[in-house]
């Protein structure tokens, strides 16, 4: 289950960087920027949490 989070987030984050270039770039239009960079940014902060927190969990746990 935390490889599937994982990879979802940073697919997510993909989506958020990579039209910008295409816009830079004049490959893609602005409206399709802004639906693609909501997308992306929707993906990152509907799975991100779950793992990056549980890992700081685990790292707290291994200290004490």
């Amino acid at each position: 289950m935390n490889y599937i989070l994982k990879t979802i987030s940073y697919i997510g984050l993909v989506l958020t960087l990579f039209p910008a270039f295409l816009v830079l770039n004049g490959s893609l239009d602005v409206a399709s920027y802004k639906m693609w960079m909501l997308i992306g940014t929707i993906c990152w902060f509907a799975t991100a949490p779950f793992w990056i927190f549980k890992d700081k969990k685990a790292s707290k746990e291994s200290l004490q």
